[in-house]
């Protein structure tokens, strides 16, 4: 596999050999928790654990460079519009005012706004890295085989692992399509300008729909010919049992969850207030 793409990398990390549902309940769960809480002592702790399991994870940045930009400029261009939209947005919030930067009537940036602000920012710093860990250390295939051994069919089962499958292909055809039309001269690389690149961003779109469509189409028929579903269960050549660790993961997940909820207690609400 291409290491630049963003799809299952083996490895031999604790985190590769965690069950996959284990992992993908630790990533609901503690994605629930961060996005209902907007304590910032809560958001701060998350963030250094999610950013110390890609460390421990093993995941290189190179292999997900090209995602965390993306993901950033657009974290970005969300923060913009939301002080755009409603600037006094953190005053009511809070209940108070303490102005930084006195602005051109109603932009006027207060440490209320900007502090609601940073919390939205924390809430990526703790879920990206978590949905990059499951979609880098997670067979499909055994996560297939997890699902289904916990109850859920496995129809559902398999067109997810389809799903994480069909990741790294669809990169792959956005390479190869990139490629082929640099040799015809349109300049896409970094060399370009910008407006050059997203011109040429949007000549690929149009390509890697129908490759998608005929990729889909073919495994369609592929598996129909196979007689797809016609039976009401089915065996897999991968199937991971769980084991102490996987039940520690959980746990630990439901344990965060009852600390975000205890904080709704502790806080008089979903808003850690440091104004008051």
């Amino acid at each position: 596999m291409n290491q630049q793409t963003l799809g299952y990398h083996p490895g031999e990390t604790m985190i590769h050999h965690i069950n996959a549902t284990a992992k993908l309940v630790f990533l609901l769960v503690v994605t629930i928790a961060c996005m209902t809480t907007y304590d910032t002592r809560f958001l701060v702790v998350i963030s250094v654990v999610s950013l110390a399991l890609v460390k421990l994870s093993g995941i290189k940045w190179h292999q997900v460079s090209f995602v965390v930009k993306f993901i950033a400029f657009f974290s970005v261009l969300n923060l913009i519009a939301v002080y755009v939209f409603q600037p006094a947005y953190g005053s009511q919030l809070y209940g108070s005012e303490h102005v930084l930067i006195s602005g051109i009537g109603r932009f006027t940036l207060t440490q209320e706004e900007v502090f609601y602000l940073f919390n939205l920012l924390l809430k990526y710093f703790c879920t990206i890295p978590l949905t990059l860990i499951f979609l880098l250390t997670t067979n499909p295939s055994s996560f297939a085989a997890s699902l289904n051994q916990i109850g859920i069919s496995y129809k559902i089962s398999y067109a997810v692992s389809l799903a994480l499958r069909y990741i790294p292909d669809i990169q792959e055809d956005f390479m190869n399509i990139s490629q082929a039309q640099q040799a015809r001269g349109y300049e896409m690389s970094k060399k370009g300008k910008f407006s050059q690149r997203i011109k040429g961003t949007a000549r690929i779109v149009l390509p890697l729909i129908f490759s998608s469509l005929e990729r889909i189409e073919v495994i369609s028929t592929a598996m129909e010919l196979r007689r797809f579903g016609q039976h009401k269960k089915r065996t897999w050549y991968v199937s991971q049992p769980f084991r102490p660790l996987d039940y520690v993961v959980m746990i630990f997940a439901l344990l965060i969850l009852g600390i975000s909820l205890a904080l709704f207690a502790v806080n008089g609400g979903r808003f850690y207030n440091p104004f008051h």
